[in-house]
């Protein structure tokens, strides 16, 4: 079996490579294939990976090439997780609505936003060469926004391209460990969108066990989703949202915490890795070593801005059993074992959400086999979800037109329909704003 991963010079790419290390001989991995656009990334990662083989004792043979097509060709997975524009692309994603006020953060808000309308006309470009030299290759997506990426890229390759995202997962052991359980002894009703989903039951053979956990508040403060909302409003809702739904229900507290630190995560993110990355050739020891503390230090503050703003003091739990490298290990695994296992992906709809059409990418349990995800169908869902749902489905589509056009109008549109945009004018400022601070996204939508 060859697997290739677009975007092997990324950080995280030794996670993705430590379950490969794992999962060698059962799955029959022959070929590893790292892909990105800069040699120097691909060196310098290297020898981490190397590092984790001797750690392991376990002989895993990859190579690197700058080559798509070399890299592609004849894949039966592909993991694509790259960032267009670098982490200097995050920082103006961030940086620019916040100067006028408004929430930026790298997946929400009109940072996502901006994020895609540079992002997908690369990963259609990337699924033609999939269809073309690997036709065959299931194409599972890490790059952000997830949920948006991964329904442009299904308009190339169809439901052979799948999104994950290891938030769902994460807080499904969470909740589970505050009941005292094993999260794989428990069915858990998740519905949404990517990065906008909520947790609304957790079951086991006897019955409803969430309300267990809502009602008590010891519980919800041993997990991060009950201290950042706190008794109270998880009460109020009945569920449990999703992280990055702090987002939408504390949005000027949450902009309020950005504007007074010393920096936001992408520039933190920017120095620290640019450290990383300048280091010398290093023994693959010494560079699994700087790569391990580099890392530390990139987790510790994984959505700081919302901790902050909620004031829980707590840094970020690091789950070693999680990680989006382990859903995409699950996904595969499923896949070529025709295990039939219950994952929560990004896949298109068919009829798990009533509201939204067959084609539409949500984030659901879904039943993942030989045949890829057949999605759950969930059931009734509360109307002020359903509303939120539809609004952001109808961002998420106008933005994939307006990437794929290349309309200034679209691009406006989807950002001022966003619920965290206050104002049509803000839209076009926000716009503005963009396409000053990035080129190659003025010579697209500059006016």
């Amino acid at each position: 079996m060859k697997l290739t991963i677009v975007g092997g010079g990324g950080f995280r790419v030794p996670l993705v490579y430590t379950a490969l290390l794992r999962a060698r001989d059962r799955l029959g991995l022959e070929e590893i294939v790292l892909h990105d656009l800069e040699q120097s990334r691909l060196d310098r990662i290297a020898p981490v990976l190397s590092g984790l083989a001797i750690e392991h004792g376990v002989q895993l043979p990859f190579r690197s090439t700058t080559d798509i097509v070399d890299a592609v060709d004849g894949a039966s997975f592909v993991f694509c997780a790259i960032r267009v524009g670098q982490l200097e692309g995050r920082v103006v994603d961030e940086s620019v609505p916040l100067d006028l006020g408004v929430l930026g953060q790298e997946t929400t808000g009109p940072g996502g936003i901006c994020f895609a309308l540079r992002t997908i006309p690369v990963m259609m470009e990337l699924a033609e060469v999939v269809r073309e030299h690997a036709p065959q290759a299931w194409l599972i997506n890490f790059t952000n926004p997830a949920g948006m990426v991964t329904e442009a890229v299904q308009q190339v390759v169809g439901d052979r391209a799948i999104g994950i995202c290891d938030s769902p997962a994460g807080m499904f052991r969470r909740v589970a460990r505050a009941l005292g359980r094993d999260h794989e002894d428990l069915w858990f009703d998740y519905f949404g969108l990517n990065h906008l989903g909520w947790l609304h039951g957790v079951r086991d053979s006897e019955g409803e066990l969430l309300g267990r956990v809502l009602s008590d508040d010891a519980a919800l403060d041993t997990f991060e989703e009950g201290r950042l909302f706190g008794g109270d409003w998880l009460r109020t809702l009945g569920m449990i949202p999703n992280e990055y739904l702090y987002y939408f229900y504390y949005n000027s507290d949450t902009v309020r915490a950005i504007l007074n630190s010393p920096a936001s995560r992408g520039a933190f993110l920017l120095d620290q890795q640019a450290e990383f990355y300048a280091e010398g050739e290093q023994a693959p020891q010494v560079a699994l070593a700087s790569w391990r503390a580099t890392r530390h230090d990139r987790e510790r503050t994984y959505m700081a801005e919302a901790r902050d703003a909620a004031g829980v003091a707590c840094e970020h739990e690091l789950d070693e059993n999680g990680g989006y490298e382990h859903e995409a290990m699950a996904v595969l695994e499923a896949i070529a074992l025709n295990s039939r296992v219950v994952l929560t992906l990004n896949t298109a709809n068919r009829s798990a959400l009533s509201f939204l059409d067959d084609r539409a990418v949500v984030e659901v349990p879904c039943i993942v086999g030989r045949s890829g995800p057949v999605p759950v169908a969930v059931g009734e869902v509360p109307a002020h979800a359903r509303a939120l749902v539809q609004t952001m489905k109808d961002v998420e589509r106008t933005t994939i037109e307006a990437a794929t056009t290349g309309s200034r109008q679209l691009a406006i549109k989807a950002l001022a329909l966003h619920p965290l945009v206050p104002s049509v004018t803000t839209a076009r400022d926000i716009l503005d704003g963009y396409c000053a601070q990035l080129p190659a996204l003025k010579e697209v939508f500059g006016a």
